[in-house]
């Protein structure tokens, strides 16, 4: 009787793992190199796992980092695990569905997001259905901000680290980030740039700077700022 418990708990255990490697493709003669497939074949919205029905909201920042060259695991960091049968493991192609709100607006649009995968599993191709839906992850404007804070607010005399930074400094760095965030949708890039005074030499006030700069980046990260 034990054995027969056993035979069905590794019967189970089958059942499971395989529902990991799913149905595989959906789409016809894709490359072994991922760059494209015979024919592109669409699930149809309807049939989402149960865990992902009527599809996801992802920030449009996560959808411009993706890639050719990602892995899996990077792609579910950014926009979560597909969302219809495909599976994990040693399957070629993921799809999902998603809903972008146009930027500026309020007004969103039900996206369906393929991802093609080489023979390494790392994704190589994308595409969107509708295509339009591609134009949705430019930023609006290119327009270029920019915010200058006192280095003597940030830090100390001859000081760069996040432990060296004053309360004012914070202060300043809390409500950037705030607006970055408030943003995010918006925002292609972020450049820091530190200066320091005129004393002591080129070299050490270029490494001072450069240090101040890394530690303004790491903490804005630690707030929420999405990292490079």
């Amino acid at each position: 009787m034990r054995y027969i418990k056993q035979l069905a708990t590794t019967a189970t255990l089958l059942v499971a793992l395989g529902s990991l490697a799913a149905c595989g493709s959906v789409s016809r003669d894709i490359a072994r190199d991922g760059s494209s497939a015979g024919t592109l074949v669409w699930p149809a919205p309807g049939s989402v796992t149960p865990m992902h029905k009527d599809g996801t909201w992802p920030a449009l920042a996560s959808l411009r980092r993706i890639r050719p060259g990602m892995n899996k695991h990077q792609l579910i960091d950014l926009i979560g695990p597909p969302h219809f049968h495909e599976g994990f493991w040693g399957v070629h192609e993921w799809n999902y569905l998603f809903h972008l709100r146009r930027p500026g607006s309020d007004e969103a649009q039900v996206c369906q997001y393929k991802i093609l995968f080489d023979r390494d599993m790392l994704a190589r191709s994308f595409y969107w259905k509708p295509a339009s839906c591609a134009e949705m992850l430019k930023p609006a404007t290119t327009k270029e901000q920019t915010f200058t804070l006192s280095t003597d607010a940030l830090f100390g005399f001859d000081q760069s680290s996040i432990a060296d930074m004053l309360p004012d400094g914070r202060q300043q760095l809390d409500a950037l980030t705030q607006k970055l965030l408030a943003q995010r949708d918006h925002v292609a890039e972020v450049r820091i740039v530190g200066y320091t005074d005129r004393l002591g030499s080129d070299a050490y006030n270029d490494a001072l700077s450069e240090k101040g700069a890394y530690a303004v980046m790491r903490y804005l990260v630690q707030q929420g700022v999405p990292d490079p």
